[in-house]
């Protein structure tokens, strides 16, 4: 079982581990230069404290799984809004993979002992997530120690959605540092138990959270 300890037992003090900080996205990661021409491109990291998991895949999948409510809540705004004009919404997603091959409404494309690649491909649209683990001495200068780095890139198809775009990118950026943050309150995966990767059990005696379920 994967278990999690509380952010107030682990934290130093150092606001590195609670709040994230804009970076630029990490040359060695794989989606650095997936696209031949990029409309959005950002990356955002957070310092992960002693004995926290390194493994990408269980990372992204406790960052996910553990979104704030109103997150939720403007998923169901933008399903609302975008099932109109036929592309694929949130709940569609989740519901096309329940196993390993997704990560939440996520796919997953790519993975191995430092990243794990997510993303969707739509008619508007082709985005690619990068959850990446930066080890001790690969980390940022100002850190000084290991880091998780979440990274997107988008490339429009036409111009629908590059008018979606220029409209979400703004929340888009809102909500994964919401992510980041929430995560790293809630205490981050341990080390030595993180090797599951499937469904992600949580404190409260093992329930399973869902992209559209409160906690």
């Amino acid at each position: 079982m994967l278990t999690f300890a509380p952010a107030t037992i682990r934290e130093s003090g150092s606001m590195s581990l609670t709040q994230p900080r804009a970076v630029s996205i990490p040359q060695d990661s794989a989606i650095a230069r997936f696209f031949d021409s990029m409309n959005l491109s950002d990356a955002y990291a957070i310092d992960l404290p002693a004995g926290t998991a390194r493994n990408p895949e269980v990372l992204a999948r406790f960052v996910i799984l553990h979104q704030p409510r109103w997150v939720r809540a403007l998923m169901r705004i933008r399903d609302a809004l975008v099932a109109g004009v036929g592309l694929k919404t949130a709940r569609l997603l989740v519901s096309s993979g329940v196993d390993a091959s997704r990560i939440g409404i996520f796919k997953v494309y790519d993975s191995n002992a430092l990243e794990v690649v997510m993303g969707e491909d739509d008619k508007h649209l082709d985005f690619r997530v990068s959850v990446l683990c930066r080890p001790r001495e690969h980390a940022s200068a100002d850190g000084g120690g290991p880091c998780l780095v979440l990274s997107t890139v988008v490339h429009c198809h036409n111009r629908l959605g590059r008018m979606y775009i220029a409209f979400v990118a703004p929340f888009h950026r809102l909500v994964v540092q919401a992510f980041l943050r929430r995560a790293a309150k809630t205490g981050w995966p341990i080390e030595a138990e993180s090797q599951w990767v499937g469904d992600v059990c949580f404190p409260d005696h093992g329930s399973r959270h869902s992209l559209f379920r409160d906690p």
